[in-house]
């Protein structure tokens, strides 16, 4: 069980740049639980769950009908798979073992709502920041820092204090998924 603040996975553009993280094709190899707030919002989601989808990797919601966006509780796709506590994501991780299906799973652990910054101002500053971004000539593994760095400063540092409270929180989730597996 593996707990961090978001996977990566397609970038917007991804159809002209190709790029995708390789945090998608791990997940469908490796027979990890990642426990995550989601994809990072500054992605492409649903072309992320897309291939999250097409490699065969199970996105669990914990507690939730709707896939979380990092800084946001909602991105406003649906749950692909809804679990409410640690003991059904470890059930439904032994039923995966006990098919030998092989690779690893998601569980989509939205941000607690008193850390939320809501999704609608989000989409305001990410998409200022990308506009930036391209403006500036920034490509390949520069990008995401640049991003992340770009919304830390038009957040006015919001973006961080979200970021700690949903790694702690996604901590705590995989915590208790572990205990699952291990009674």
């Amino acid at each position: 069980v593996f707990a961090t603040g978001g996977i990566g996975g397609v970038h917007r553009g991804a159809e002209h740049s190709f790029d995708i993280s390789a945090d998608l094709g791990e997940l469908a190899r490796t027979g990890v639980i990642v426990v995550a707030a989601g994809a990072k919002a500054l992605l492409d989601i649903p072309k992320t769950l897309e291939v999250l989808e097409t490699m065969g990797v199970p996105v669990v919601c914990h507690g939730t009908d709707a896939f979380p966006a990092f800084w946001s509780r909602d991105s406003g796709l649906p749950a692909p798979i809804r679990l409410d506590d640690a003991a059904a994501i470890a059930a439904f991780a032994d039923a995966r073992d006990a098919l030998a299906l092989g690779g690893g799973m998601l569980v989509a652990n939205p941000v607690p709502a008193a850390d939320e910054i809501p999704a609608d101002e989000m989409a305001t500053h990410i998409e200022a920041a990308h506009r930036d971004s391209v403006a500036a000539g920034i490509t390949g593994k520069a990008v995401t820092p640049y991003l992340l760095n770009a919304i830390l400063e038009r957040t006015d540092g919001r973006s961080l204090v979200t970021n700690i409270a949903l790694v702690k929180n996604n901590a705590r989730l995989a915590t208790e998924i572990a205990i699952a597996l291990a009674a």
